[in-house]
Protein backbone atom coordinates (compact mmCIF):
# COMPACT_ATOMS: atom_id res chain seq x y z
CA UNK A 1 0.00 0.00 0.00
CA UNK A 2 0.98 3.76 -0.34
CA UNK A 3 2.05 5.96 2.37
CA UNK A 4 0.14 9.26 2.38
CA UNK A 5 0.07 12.21 4.14
CA UNK A 6 -2.55 14.95 4.37
CA UNK A 7 -2.01 19.12 3.43
CA UNK A 8 -5.15 21.23 3.40
CA UNK A 9 -4.68 23.95 0.57
CA UNK A 10 -8.41 24.46 -0.58
CA UNK A 11 -11.52 25.32 1.31
CA UNK A 12 -14.08 22.52 1.30
CA UNK A 13 -17.05 25.22 0.84
CA UNK A 14 -14.97 26.07 -2.31
CA UNK A 15 -14.54 23.34 -3.57
CA UNK A 16 -18.19 22.24 -3.55
CA UNK A 17 -19.09 24.85 -5.16
CA UNK A 18 -17.23 24.70 -8.05
CA UNK A 19 -18.09 21.17 -8.44
CA UNK A 20 -21.84 20.72 -7.95
CA UNK A 21 -23.07 20.68 -11.60
CA UNK A 22 -24.72 17.99 -13.62
CA UNK A 23 -22.19 16.92 -14.94
CA UNK A 24 -19.38 18.38 -13.90
CA UNK A 25 -17.78 20.77 -16.33
CA UNK A 26 -13.92 21.46 -15.36
CA UNK A 27 -11.01 24.17 -16.00
CA UNK A 28 -7.41 23.96 -15.54
CA UNK A 29 -5.97 25.75 -12.92
CA UNK A 30 -2.18 26.16 -12.14
CA UNK A 31 -0.15 25.20 -9.00
CA UNK A 32 -2.04 27.44 -6.40
CA UNK A 33 -5.04 25.11 -7.45
CA UNK A 34 -3.62 22.23 -6.38
CA UNK A 35 -5.65 20.05 -3.43
CA UNK A 36 -2.94 17.76 -1.94
CA UNK A 37 -4.63 14.97 -0.32
CA UNK A 38 -3.98 11.36 0.75
CA UNK A 39 -5.59 10.26 -2.67
CA UNK A 40 -3.04 11.52 -4.99
CA UNK A 41 0.36 11.67 -3.04
CA UNK A 42 3.08 9.43 -3.62
CA UNK A 43 5.43 9.02 -0.16
CA UNK A 44 8.64 7.45 0.26
CA UNK A 45 8.62 4.49 2.64
CA UNK A 46 12.26 4.66 3.39
CA UNK A 47 14.78 7.37 4.78
CA UNK A 48 17.03 9.47 2.61
CA UNK A 49 19.90 8.19 3.53
CA UNK A 50 18.56 4.38 3.09
CA UNK A 51 17.28 4.80 -1.06
CA UNK A 52 19.35 3.99 -3.56
CA UNK A 53 18.72 3.87 -7.54
CA UNK A 54 19.03 -0.19 -8.47
CA UNK A 55 18.47 -3.29 -6.80
CA UNK A 56 21.94 -5.67 -6.49
CA UNK A 57 20.02 -7.57 -9.84
CA UNK A 58 17.77 -5.38 -11.56
CA UNK A 59 15.04 -7.11 -13.31
CA UNK A 60 13.62 -5.29 -16.78
CA UNK A 61 10.21 -5.51 -17.73
CA UNK A 62 8.75 -4.45 -21.16
CA UNK A 63 5.79 -2.93 -21.29
CA UNK A 64 4.37 -2.54 -25.35
CA UNK A 65 1.95 -0.03 -25.74
CA UNK A 66 -0.55 -0.75 -28.68
CA UNK A 67 -1.95 2.80 -29.85
CA UNK A 68 -5.87 1.75 -30.87
CA UNK A 69 -6.56 5.51 -29.94
CA UNK A 70 -6.69 7.69 -32.55
CA UNK A 71 -4.98 10.64 -34.34
CA UNK A 72 -4.17 12.44 -30.57
CA UNK A 73 -0.41 12.37 -29.26
CA UNK A 74 -0.61 10.13 -26.69
CA UNK A 75 2.36 9.74 -23.47
CA UNK A 76 3.21 7.17 -21.11
CA UNK A 77 4.43 8.16 -17.00
CA UNK A 78 5.38 5.70 -14.85
CA UNK A 79 5.66 6.43 -10.77
CA UNK A 80 6.01 4.09 -8.18
CA UNK A 81 8.64 3.44 -5.41
CA UNK A 82 11.89 1.52 -6.14
CA UNK A 83 13.00 -1.55 -4.15
CA UNK A 84 14.31 1.14 -1.80
CA UNK A 85 11.18 2.59 -1.05
CA UNK A 86 11.67 5.84 -2.71
CA UNK A 87 9.49 7.80 -5.29
CA UNK A 88 10.54 7.67 -8.54
CA UNK A 89 9.21 8.44 -12.23
CA UNK A 90 10.42 6.67 -15.04
CA UNK A 91 13.32 9.13 -16.87
CA UNK A 92 13.40 10.04 -20.99
CA UNK A 93 16.64 8.22 -20.72
CA UNK A 94 15.14 4.92 -19.38
CA UNK A 95 16.75 5.25 -15.73
CA UNK A 96 14.89 5.90 -12.32
CA UNK A 97 13.92 9.86 -12.32
CA UNK A 98 13.96 10.88 -8.79
CA UNK A 99 12.16 14.07 -7.94
CA UNK A 100 13.37 16.71 -5.74
CA UNK A 101 11.34 19.44 -4.50
CA UNK A 102 14.76 21.62 -3.17
CA UNK A 103 13.08 21.18 0.83
CA UNK A 104 9.94 23.05 -0.74
CA UNK A 105 6.19 22.16 1.28
CA UNK A 106 4.82 24.02 -1.68
CA UNK A 107 4.15 21.65 -4.78
CA UNK A 108 7.17 22.08 -7.06
CA UNK A 109 6.43 21.13 -10.81
CA UNK A 110 8.27 18.47 -12.76
CA UNK A 111 9.84 19.94 -15.50
CA UNK A 112 12.20 17.05 -16.06
CA UNK A 113 11.52 14.58 -19.15
CA UNK A 114 8.81 12.12 -17.92
CA UNK A 115 6.84 11.83 -20.72
CA UNK A 116 7.20 8.98 -22.94
CA UNK A 117 5.79 9.95 -26.14
CA UNK A 118 3.62 6.70 -27.44
CA UNK A 119 4.07 5.71 -31.88
CA UNK A 120 0.85 6.58 -34.05
CA UNK A 121 -2.48 4.77 -34.27
CA UNK A 122 -2.11 1.35 -35.73
CA UNK A 123 1.68 0.93 -33.93
CA UNK A 124 3.22 -0.38 -30.78
CA UNK A 125 5.86 1.62 -28.81
CA UNK A 126 8.19 -0.45 -26.32
CA UNK A 127 8.96 0.46 -22.66
CA UNK A 128 11.51 -1.15 -20.63
CA UNK A 129 10.74 -0.52 -16.52
CA UNK A 130 14.27 -0.99 -15.11
CA UNK A 131 13.92 -3.08 -12.21
CA UNK A 132 11.34 -3.96 -9.75
CA UNK A 133 8.45 -1.30 -8.55
CA UNK A 134 5.91 -1.30 -5.90
CA UNK A 135 2.72 0.90 -6.07
CA UNK A 136 3.27 1.41 -9.26
CA UNK A 137 0.91 2.94 -11.61
CA UNK A 138 1.43 2.86 -15.74
CA UNK A 139 -0.43 6.42 -16.84
CA UNK A 140 -1.44 6.82 -20.56
CA UNK A 141 -2.82 10.44 -21.27
CA UNK A 142 -4.12 12.14 -24.29
CA UNK A 143 -1.80 15.17 -24.37
CA UNK A 144 0.48 16.30 -21.45
CA UNK A 145 0.04 15.06 -17.55
CA UNK A 146 1.22 17.47 -14.66
CA UNK A 147 3.41 16.15 -11.90
CA UNK A 148 4.82 17.90 -8.77
CA UNK A 149 6.91 17.26 -5.73
CA UNK A 150 6.88 18.68 -2.32
CA UNK A 151 8.76 17.22 1.13
CA UNK A 152 6.30 15.21 3.20
CA UNK A 153 7.04 15.43 7.16
CA UNK A 154 9.80 13.52 7.27
CA UNK A 155 11.69 15.57 4.99
CA UNK A 156 11.83 12.90 1.83
CA UNK A 157 10.10 13.53 -1.32
CA UNK A 158 6.76 13.15 -2.37
CA UNK A 159 5.09 12.69 -5.93
CA UNK A 160 1.78 14.67 -5.91
CA UNK A 161 -0.15 13.32 -8.84
CA UNK A 162 -3.53 14.70 -11.06
CA UNK A 163 -6.40 14.10 -9.10
CA UNK A 164 -9.85 13.36 -10.78
CA UNK A 165 -11.43 15.02 -7.80
CA UNK A 166 -10.06 18.51 -8.30
CA UNK A 167 -12.31 20.39 -11.09
CA UNK A 168 -9.60 22.99 -10.96
CA UNK A 169 -6.20 20.19 -11.22
CA UNK A 170 -3.82 21.43 -13.81
CA UNK A 171 -4.22 18.02 -15.97
CA UNK A 172 -8.30 18.13 -14.99
CA UNK A 173 -8.93 18.45 -19.35
CA UNK A 174 -6.29 15.68 -20.23
CA UNK A 175 -7.89 12.39 -21.12
CA UNK A 176 -6.15 10.07 -19.15
CA UNK A 177 -6.08 6.86 -17.00
CA UNK A 178 -3.85 4.14 -15.51
CA UNK A 179 -2.81 0.67 -14.65
CA UNK A 180 -1.70 -0.20 -10.98
CA UNK A 181 0.64 -2.45 -10.70
CA UNK A 182 3.87 -4.02 -8.51
CA UNK A 183 6.45 -6.38 -9.38
CA UNK A 184 9.00 -7.71 -7.02
CA UNK A 185 11.42 -9.94 -6.63
CA UNK A 186 9.69 -12.33 -4.13
CA UNK A 187 5.82 -12.22 -5.08
CA UNK A 188 6.01 -11.15 -8.84
CA UNK A 189 3.67 -9.18 -10.54
CA UNK A 190 0.16 -8.30 -8.99
CA UNK A 191 -1.68 -5.52 -12.17
CA UNK A 192 -5.07 -4.11 -12.77
CA UNK A 193 -7.65 -2.34 -14.26
CA UNK A 194 -8.61 -0.02 -11.19
CA UNK A 195 -11.91 1.98 -12.03
CA UNK A 196 -12.24 2.38 -7.80
CA UNK A 197 -11.81 6.45 -8.54
CA UNK A 198 -12.91 6.95 -11.68
CA UNK A 199 -12.60 5.49 -15.63
CA UNK A 200 -11.00 7.57 -18.06
CA UNK A 201 -9.18 6.82 -21.39
CA UNK A 202 -9.88 3.49 -22.71
CA UNK A 203 -7.50 0.61 -22.02
CA UNK A 204 -7.39 -3.10 -21.94
CA UNK A 205 -4.23 -5.66 -20.13
CA UNK A 206 -2.66 -8.61 -21.27
CA UNK A 207 0.50 -10.68 -19.12
CA UNK A 208 2.82 -12.75 -20.55
CA UNK A 209 5.20 -15.03 -17.90
CA UNK A 210 8.09 -16.94 -18.40
CA UNK A 211 6.62 -20.43 -17.83
CA UNK A 212 4.51 -19.22 -21.53
CA UNK A 213 1.41 -18.10 -19.87
CA UNK A 214 -0.56 -15.08 -20.72
CA UNK A 215 -3.29 -13.77 -19.08
CA UNK A 216 -5.77 -10.86 -20.63
CA UNK A 217 -8.01 -8.53 -19.01
CA UNK A 218 -10.18 -6.43 -22.15
CA UNK A 219 -11.43 -3.29 -20.31
CA UNK A 220 -14.05 -1.18 -21.06
CA UNK A 221 -15.73 -0.74 -24.55
CA UNK A 222 -13.96 1.47 -27.24
CA UNK A 223 -16.90 4.00 -26.47
CA UNK A 224 -18.23 2.90 -23.27
CA UNK A 225 -16.92 6.61 -21.09
CA UNK A 226 -19.66 8.64 -23.49
CA UNK A 227 -22.33 5.45 -23.13
CA UNK A 228 -22.49 5.03 -19.21
CA UNK A 229 -22.55 8.51 -19.12
CA UNK A 230 -25.96 8.34 -20.83
CA UNK A 231 -26.95 5.58 -19.23
CA UNK A 232 -25.94 7.68 -15.85
CA UNK A 233 -28.10 10.24 -16.96
CA UNK A 234 -30.97 7.82 -17.78
CA UNK A 235 -30.68 6.58 -14.26
CA UNK A 236 -31.07 9.82 -12.52
CA UNK A 237 -34.41 10.38 -14.32
CA UNK A 238 -35.26 7.43 -13.19
CA UNK A 239 -34.38 7.29 -9.32
CA UNK A 240 -33.65 10.95 -8.90
CA UNK A 241 -30.46 10.42 -7.40
CA UNK A 242 -27.16 12.32 -9.22
CA UNK A 243 -26.06 9.62 -11.05
CA UNK A 244 -25.63 11.97 -13.77
CA UNK A 245 -22.96 14.15 -11.84
CA UNK A 246 -20.68 11.55 -12.44
CA UNK A 247 -19.98 12.34 -15.63
CA UNK A 248 -16.86 15.01 -15.84
CA UNK A 249 -16.55 16.96 -18.96
CA UNK A 250 -14.33 19.77 -20.99
CA UNK A 251 -15.73 23.00 -21.80
CA UNK A 252 -17.36 22.01 -24.98
CA UNK A 253 -19.45 18.95 -22.99
CA UNK A 254 -16.96 16.70 -24.38
CA UNK A 255 -17.16 13.72 -21.67
CA UNK A 256 -13.45 12.83 -20.15
CA UNK A 257 -13.92 10.83 -17.08
CA UNK A 258 -16.57 9.38 -14.93
CA UNK A 259 -16.24 9.88 -11.32
CA UNK A 260 -17.01 7.06 -8.39
CA UNK A 261 -19.82 7.73 -6.09
CA UNK A 262 -16.81 7.38 -3.44
CA UNK A 263 -14.73 10.00 -5.24
CA UNK A 264 -18.37 12.22 -6.07
CA UNK A 265 -19.16 11.68 -1.83
CA UNK A 266 -15.88 13.39 -1.21
CA UNK A 267 -17.30 16.84 -3.25
CA UNK A 268 -20.80 16.78 -2.35
CA UNK A 269 -21.07 15.12 1.32
CA UNK A 270 -24.86 14.81 0.93
CA UNK A 271 -25.16 13.23 -2.14
CA UNK A 272 -26.88 9.84 -2.25
CA UNK A 273 -28.14 10.97 1.63
CA UNK A 274 -30.18 7.67 2.79
CA UNK A 275 -29.92 6.01 -0.21
CA UNK A 276 -29.43 2.07 1.27
CA UNK A 277 -31.36 3.08 4.79
CA UNK A 278 -34.27 1.05 3.83
CA UNK A 279 -32.22 -1.91 1.71
CA UNK A 280 -29.92 -1.69 5.29
CA UNK A 281 -33.44 -2.16 8.06
CA UNK A 282 -34.58 -4.93 5.54
CA UNK A 283 -31.10 -6.32 6.00
CA UNK A 284 -31.35 -6.19 9.77
CA UNK A 285 -35.19 -7.54 9.78
CA UNK A 286 -33.98 -10.74 7.96
CA UNK A 287 -30.53 -11.42 9.71
CA UNK A 288 -32.47 -10.96 13.06
CA UNK A 289 -34.32 -14.12 12.35
CA UNK A 290 -32.06 -15.98 10.25
CA UNK A 291 -27.74 -16.61 9.89
CA UNK A 292 -26.25 -14.77 7.76
CA UNK A 293 -23.01 -17.43 6.43
CA UNK A 294 -19.39 -15.77 5.62
CA UNK A 295 -17.39 -17.95 3.75
CA UNK A 296 -14.40 -16.47 4.58
CA UNK A 297 -12.02 -18.06 2.30
CA UNK A 298 -9.91 -18.90 4.90
CA UNK A 299 -8.66 -21.76 7.25
CA UNK A 300 -11.72 -20.17 9.10
CA UNK A 301 -14.19 -21.38 6.65
CA UNK A 302 -17.45 -20.17 7.46
CA UNK A 303 -18.77 -18.39 9.92
CA UNK A 304 -22.45 -17.46 10.93
CA UNK A 305 -23.64 -13.85 11.83
CA UNK A 306 -26.75 -12.86 13.24
CA UNK A 307 -28.27 -9.45 14.22
CA UNK A 308 -28.77 -8.27 17.72
CA UNK A 309 -30.20 -5.13 18.16
CA UNK A 310 -28.23 -2.22 16.82
CA UNK A 311 -25.09 -4.82 15.81
CA UNK A 312 -24.75 -7.88 13.72
CA UNK A 313 -21.93 -10.06 15.02
CA UNK A 314 -20.48 -13.08 13.40
CA UNK A 315 -18.92 -16.10 15.36
CA UNK A 316 -15.07 -16.06 16.32
CA UNK A 317 -15.07 -12.43 15.24
CA UNK A 318 -13.41 -9.96 17.80
CA UNK A 319 -16.06 -6.99 17.11
CA UNK A 320 -20.00 -6.67 15.86
CA UNK A 321 -20.67 -4.73 12.56
CA UNK A 322 -23.24 -1.49 13.00
CA UNK A 323 -25.11 -0.25 10.50
CA UNK A 324 -23.37 1.66 7.33
CA UNK A 325 -24.22 4.74 6.16
CA UNK A 326 -23.99 4.68 2.21
CA UNK A 327 -20.62 6.64 2.82
CA UNK A 328 -19.16 3.21 4.31
CA UNK A 329 -20.70 1.26 1.68
CA UNK A 330 -19.36 3.26 -1.38
CA UNK A 331 -16.00 3.25 0.40
CA UNK A 332 -15.72 -0.03 2.39
CA UNK A 333 -12.58 1.52 4.96
CA UNK A 334 -15.12 3.34 7.12
CA UNK A 335 -17.54 2.96 9.82
CA UNK A 336 -18.12 -1.05 10.20
CA UNK A 337 -15.55 -1.88 7.49
CA UNK A 338 -12.94 0.39 9.09
CA UNK A 339 -10.34 -2.60 9.82
CA UNK A 340 -8.29 -1.99 13.04
CA UNK A 341 -4.47 -2.99 13.73
CA UNK A 342 -6.42 -4.98 16.58
CA UNK A 343 -8.65 -6.79 14.64
CA UNK A 344 -8.41 -10.87 14.14
CA UNK A 345 -8.39 -12.87 11.32
CA UNK A 346 -12.18 -13.46 10.79
CA UNK A 347 -13.02 -9.48 11.51
CA UNK A 348 -10.53 -9.01 8.87
CA UNK A 349 -11.71 -11.33 6.17
CA UNK A 350 -15.55 -10.64 6.97
CA UNK A 351 -15.52 -7.16 6.70
CA UNK A 352 -14.92 -6.79 2.47
CA UNK A 353 -16.97 -9.98 2.27
CA UNK A 354 -20.03 -8.09 4.10
CA UNK A 355 -19.64 -4.67 2.15
CA UNK A 356 -18.93 -5.93 -0.87
CA UNK A 357 -22.59 -7.71 -0.31
CA UNK A 358 -24.01 -4.60 0.82
CA UNK A 359 -22.23 -2.79 -2.18
CA UNK A 360 -23.70 -5.12 -4.68
CA UNK A 361 -26.87 -5.55 -3.05
CA UNK A 362 -27.28 -9.10 -3.08
CA UNK A 363 -27.98 -9.91 0.67
CA UNK A 364 -31.48 -9.93 -0.03
CA UNK A 365 -31.77 -12.56 -2.94
CA UNK A 366 -32.14 -15.95 -2.79
CA UNK A 367 -29.07 -17.68 -2.06
CA UNK A 368 -27.21 -14.32 -0.42
CA UNK A 369 -27.15 -15.62 2.87
CA UNK A 370 -24.41 -16.74 1.73
CA UNK A 371 -21.58 -14.27 1.17
CA UNK A 372 -19.76 -14.68 -1.42
CA UNK A 373 -22.06 -17.48 -3.07
CA UNK A 374 -23.91 -16.18 -5.93
CA UNK A 375 -21.93 -15.57 -9.18
CA UNK A 376 -21.92 -12.36 -10.71
CA UNK A 377 -24.99 -12.31 -12.46
CA UNK A 378 -26.83 -11.58 -9.64
CA UNK A 379 -24.69 -8.48 -8.54
CA UNK A 380 -26.72 -5.03 -8.65
CA UNK A 381 -30.26 -6.53 -9.53
CA UNK A 382 -31.86 -5.10 -6.67
CA UNK A 383 -32.75 -1.54 -5.84
CA UNK A 384 -30.94 0.40 -4.42
CA UNK A 385 -27.59 -0.46 -5.89
CA UNK A 386 -24.10 0.81 -6.74
CA UNK A 387 -24.61 2.24 -10.74
CA UNK A 388 -21.60 2.94 -11.38
CA UNK A 389 -20.36 -0.36 -10.72
CA UNK A 390 -23.45 -2.22 -12.35
CA UNK A 391 -22.71 0.09 -16.06
CA UNK A 392 -18.94 -0.57 -15.76
CA UNK A 393 -19.28 -3.87 -15.55
CA UNK A 394 -21.90 -3.90 -18.16
CA UNK A 395 -19.43 -2.36 -20.69
CA UNK A 396 -16.60 -4.28 -20.03
CA UNK A 397 -15.56 -6.17 -22.71
CA UNK A 398 -15.09 -9.12 -20.85
CA UNK A 399 -16.87 -8.09 -17.61
CA UNK A 400 -13.36 -7.95 -15.44
CA UNK A 401 -11.96 -4.44 -13.78
CA UNK A 402 -12.38 -3.14 -10.16
CA UNK A 403 -15.07 -1.00 -10.01
CA UNK A 404 -14.61 -0.65 -5.84
CA UNK A 405 -11.87 -1.40 -3.49
CA UNK A 406 -13.06 -5.78 -3.12
CA UNK A 407 -13.96 -6.14 -6.56
CA UNK A 408 -12.05 -9.10 -5.92
CA UNK A 409 -14.36 -10.47 -3.89
CA UNK A 410 -15.98 -13.32 -5.53
CA UNK A 411 -17.03 -16.86 -5.09
CA UNK A 412 -14.36 -19.64 -5.78
CA UNK A 413 -13.58 -20.15 -9.27
CA UNK A 414 -15.05 -16.20 -10.08
CA UNK A 415 -12.54 -13.24 -11.11
CA UNK A 416 -14.68 -9.97 -11.73
CA UNK A 417 -11.42 -7.79 -10.64
CA UNK A 418 -9.46 -8.00 -13.66
CA UNK A 419 -6.80 -8.97 -11.92
CA UNK A 420 -3.54 -10.27 -14.14
CA UNK A 421 -0.83 -11.81 -11.47
CA UNK A 422 1.90 -14.48 -11.50
CA UNK A 423 5.95 -14.81 -11.35
CA UNK A 424 8.92 -14.10 -13.43
CA UNK A 425 6.63 -11.75 -15.80
CA UNK A 426 8.18 -10.75 -19.46
CA UNK A 427 5.69 -8.40 -20.90
CA UNK A 428 2.90 -6.73 -20.06
CA UNK A 429 1.09 -4.98 -23.23
CA UNK A 430 -1.32 -2.43 -22.51
CA UNK A 431 -3.79 -1.65 -25.36
CA UNK A 432 -4.95 1.82 -25.64
CA UNK A 433 -8.43 2.71 -26.50
CA UNK A 434 -9.17 -0.51 -25.88
CA UNK A 435 -10.06 -3.70 -28.05
CA UNK A 436 -11.83 -3.57 -31.47
CA UNK A 437 -14.96 -5.20 -31.26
Amino acid sequence: MRGFFNLAVATAAAFVSQTIAAPIVVTPGDKGDIIITADNTVNATAPLDQQSTLSAQASPLTISFVNNFGDSQLNVYVTGHDTSGAVVMLGGDGAWYYPDPAGSASPVEITADVAHAMSGKGQTTDITIPDYLVSGRVWVSEGTLTFYTVVDGNGSPSLVEPAVANPSDPSVTVNWGFVEFTNTEEGGIYANLSFVDFAGLVMGMELALSSGETQKVEGLQQDAISTICDELKTQASSDGQPWDKLCVTNSDGTPLRILSPNIYASIDATAFSGYYDDYINQVWDKYTNEDLTINTQTDAGNVACRVSGDELTCENDNRGYPKPTVIDIWGCNSGPFAIQGTDNAVHSAVVPRLCSAFYRTTLLLDGGDLQPGLNSSNYYLSDPTCHYSRLLHKYESDGKGYTYSYDDVNPDGENAAGVVTGLNPTTVTLTVGGYSS
